[in-house]
C-alpha cells in the first residue's frame, strides 16, 4: 500500500507544480487554494508512504515522479523544448525511480 500512496503523492506533486503556473504568483485565489490543497495532500500521502519505505527512497521517488511529470507536461502544455538530450535525461530519472523501487526493502 505504501507504494500506491507514493505514486498518488507523486501524481499530486505534478498537479500542484503545474498549478503553480496558473496562480500567477499566488495572485489568483482559486488556483492558489487548489495548489495549497494538492500540495498538502501530496505531502500527507508521502508521509504515509514513509511509514514503510525508507525516507531517502520515498523522497527521491516522489521528487522523481514530480520532475518527470512536470517536465513532460511542460513540453505538452507550455511548448517547452523537447530536445533529444532533454528527453534522454528525463529517461535517466525514470530509470533511477525504477531502480530505487527495485532495491527498496519495502518492495520485497
Amino acid at each position: 500500500m505504501s507504494w500506491l500512496w507514493l505514486l498518488i503523492a507523486g501524481g499530486l506533486e505534478i498537479a500542484w507544480a503545474i498549478g503553480l503556473k496558473y496562480t500567477e504568483g499566488f495572485t489568483r485565489l482559486w488556483p492558489s487554494v487548489g495548489v495549497i490543497v494538492l500540495a498538502w495532500l501530496s505531502f500527507y500521502l508521502l508521509s504515509l508512504a514513509m511509514r514503510e519505505i525508507p525516507v531517502g527512497t520515498a523522497y527521491a521517488v516522489w521528487t522523481g515522479i514530480g520532475s518527470v511529470g512536470v517536465a513532460l507536461l511542460g513540453i505538452v502544455l507550455f511548448s517547452e523544448p523537447a530536445h533529444a538530450s532533454r528527453l534522454f535525461f528525463i529517461a535517466l530519472i525514470v530509470i533511477g525511480i525504477i531502480g530505487l523501487k527495485w532495491v527498496s526493502p519495502a518492495s520485497h
